[in-house]
């Protein structure tokens, strides 16, 4: 199991649990700094932290073998997590993810990969990941979950094509999905975005 970092109530007294996943060149420390400005008073806040700082080693829509190993090695980082959890006895529909570029990109991935209704996710600049959507890789149903993908219109590292392409895919699978691009290069989380999640997710 990686280091996690762990904030808010333990896990055998939250009702709610939140995993919040790093980007590139982050770590668990620097995506737990969003939590004094988000509605988290009764979560636990898990936070695990990449080896190397880093998910996995290419861009998100690099060849899916470059990728592949440290991917797979993230993914299962994360089910273990959420193993954890559902072993404390807290339901799917109770368990929030929520990640910043890179670990929005697993964040999303994750969900996808094992589809069910979750009680929210958040992605702070992300898309579903591969050279190209392959939906045969996707399974399950979200049953209406809510998913949050807010990013620049033009952001350097994650396209807005990718991002709507992946929000369709989420719908067919079942997601509430809202995608808000903003009109500005800035690759960063936004009041606004926080704002949102705030009062639909959070609440």
């Amino acid at each position: 199991m990686s280091e996690i970092k762990r904030k808010g109530l333990p896990l055998d007294q939250a009702k709610k649990v939140i995993v919040m996943i790093h980007g590139r060149g982050g770590t668990a420390e620097s995506i737990l700094s969003l939590v004094p400005h988000l509605n988290l008073t009764d979560y636990a806040i898990l936070a695990p932290q990449a080896n190397g700082n880093t998910w996995y080693p290419f861009g998100f829509m690099a060849s899916d073998e470059g990728n592949f190993v440290a991917l797979e090695s993230s993914l299962r980082k994360i089910e273990e997590i959420v193993e954890e959890v559902t072993g404390a006895g807290i339901a799917p529909e109770n368990i929030y993810l929520l990640g910043f570029s890179q670990g929005a990109c697993l964040s999303l991935e994750f969900a996808a990969r094992h589809a069910k209704r979750l009680g929210g996710v958040v992605a702070f600049t992300g898309g579903l990941i591969g050279e190209k959507l392959k939906p045969e890789n996707y399974s399950g149903d979200f049953e209406g979950t809510s998913i949050f993908i807010g990013s620049s219109d033009r952001d350097f590292h994650v396209p807005a094509k990718r991002i709507n392409e992946s929000a369709e895919l989420l719908r067919k699978m079942g997601a509430e999905v809202t995608v808000k691009l903003f009109d500005d290069p800035d690759h960063t989380i936004r009041a606004e975005e926080i704002k949102w999640v705030n009062q639909k997710i959070f609440i």
